[in-house]
């Protein structure tokens, strides 16, 4: 096995290590809390932003799809990038230039400044974001500790989506809408800092050159499918400005396949995808993530513009939800001690499932309680519950030469299956609505958008049921499945992590 390069020097004090090791971890989830915040934060600033920079209607969309598409297209390459070049280096090269794009947009004085600034920071939490969750599993030992950390980075970038639109609306309120983005600035410095002093450097011992005509494809491939699945809610599916790219994109990943196997040193070893726990994993997290990550969009605009709540009032009606998904997320590792991954990921699904089919009962006098906070933290609590076991998995299920890279496809599902869910639902939703800007049928429409939700959950659940590698080993959770996919004994924590191994 190719040997890895520590994290933290080898020769230190127990105490000494434990506070490097916790230094990491709060650094790889401040990094992930950011990339995931500016998702959804500029949501409620949007009306401010259009105001402010005269932009138009597409425009305004735009500051949304410019930071998913370039988040989506690029990571990949980010992940492997971190595996190349080192996993300290492309942390803080990421951050630094998430920061600095963030302080572009917060300055920004015209509509095309504001969208270049927000393409920027996409690219730099594409390469952020796969070495926050790689320098975590190298640091801490796979087992129980990591599972703990590893809910802990699910928990802190799960609150960071469910807590854009109340930190948005608390910022644009009190402040300007600039401050969603300027925000960012004084966190990133910090962090940055932090992590030159604590962080040592680790990479999987292979300095070998990207692989320059496969990272083309598959960043043109994802770019490309992601543009088209946002054309989807202003042209619909069958228009030509959604089907040549959605087709062109696809076309452009197959020949990244090809590509990929012909390739002496490729930048997705398909082997990778081989991996039971890896591939099973990623289609498992691609459908969660299709599934819940338009709640926070709905219950929004349902909370705005049916139930009659301000921007800001929104934000707060949702904060048992985003604190449901960071306590399901934590509570995740001690369940998987007891119960394994395959069945607390299977379990977490359906409790989401039902919270998502009792929301889709909702109605345009609904009461706060039943029609937006139980239901929202019975979703969340459950998509908490089901992410981390899917993330210990696929990450546990790789060698150390490729924790970059599936770190990479982990954070590339959930993306891409947010992105083509809200697209698709948001489809569903207008098809039931027809038009309509009666609150009565904008509930009907918002509803059966849920129901589908809550169908395309308990056929996840069935999927992963067959599919994901069976019960985990009751203390540690790994997979009884090798490196290379095959039923057996898992390799030890050391023989995966040391230099050594």
């Amino acid at each position: 096995m190719t040997p890895m390069v520590d994290v933290f020097p080898p020769a230190q004090p127990p105490a000494r290590s434990r506070t490097r090791t916790w230094a990491v971890v709060a650094a790889a989830c401040t990094g992930q809390f950011l990339v995931v915040l500016d998702v959804s934060v500029v949501n409620v600033a949007l009306p401010s932003m259009r105001t402010g920079l005269g932009l138009s209607g597409p425009g305004l969309q735009w500051v949304v799809n410019a930071y998913s598409i370039a988040f989506a297209g690029f990571m990949l390459l980010g992940g492997r990038a971190a595996d190349i070049y080192g996993r300290k280096r492309m942390f803080l090269t990421g951050l630094a230039l998430f920061t600095a794009a963030s302080l572009a947009g917060g300055l920004a004085q015209e509509g095309w400044q504001l969208l270049a600034a927000r393409a920027g920071q996409g690219l730099g939490a594409a390469v952020l974001s796969p070495a926050t969750l790689t320098i975590l599993t190298a640091a801490v030992p796979e087992g129980p500790a990591r599972s703990r950390a590893i809910g802990t980075w699910m928990a802190v970038g799960a609150g960071g989506g469910a807590a854009g639109g109340l930190i948005g609306g608390v910022l644009t309120d009190l402040l300007s809408w600039r401050w969603v983005l300027l925000i960012n600035v004084p966190v990133g410095v910090l962090v940055i800092a932090g992590a030159a002093v604590w962080l040592a450097e680790g990479r999987a011992g292979d300095r070998r050159r990207v692989d320059l005509p496969g990272a083309v494809l598959v960043t043109a491939g994802l770019a490309t499918t992601a543009y088209g699945i946002v054309q989807t809610e202003a042209a619909g599916w069958a228009a030509a400005s959604t089907l040549v790219p959605l087709l062109g994109g696809l076309g452009l990943l197959a020949v990244f396949v090809l590509v990929e196997a012909r390739t002496a040193a490729p930048l997705m070893p398909l082997r990778v995808l081989g991996v039971r726990a890896v591939s099973a994993a990623n289609v498992s997290m691609l459908l969660l993530g299709s599934a819940t990550f338009g709640m926070w969009y709905f219950m929004t605009v349902y909370a705005q513009n049916v139930l009659g709540y301000t921007p800001l009032e929104a934000g707060f009606a949702l904060v048992p939800s985003s604190a449901a998904v960071f306590i399901g997320a934590k509570a995740a590792p001690a369940l998987m001690a007891r119960a394994g991954a395959k069945p607390l990921a299977v379990a977490g699904t359906l409790v989401a499932a039902a919270g998502f089919g009792w929301q889709s009962t909702m109605s345009v006098h609904g009461s706060y309680l039943t029609a937006v906070c139980l239901p929202g933290v019975l979703m969340m609590a459950g998509a908490g519950l089901a992410s981390t076991p899917l993330a210990t998995l696929a990450t546990s299920g790789a060698a150390p030469a490729d924790a970059g890279l599936v770190s990479g496809l982990v954070n590339t599902s959930r993306t891409m299956g947010g992105a083509l869910g809200l697209a698709v639902l948001s489809t569903v939703a207008a098809a039931r609505t027809a038009g309509s800007t009666e609150a009565a049928e904008i509930t009907a429409g918002y509803a059966t958008a849920f129901r589908t939700s809550a169908v395309v959950l308990v056929c996840g659940a069935a999927m992963m049921l067959l599919w994901l590698p069976g019960r985990r080993d009751g203390r540690t959770g790994r997979p009884g499945t090798r490196a290379g996919g095959r039923p057996g004994k898992e390799p030890t924590p050391t023989a995966l992590h040391s230099p050594e191994g």
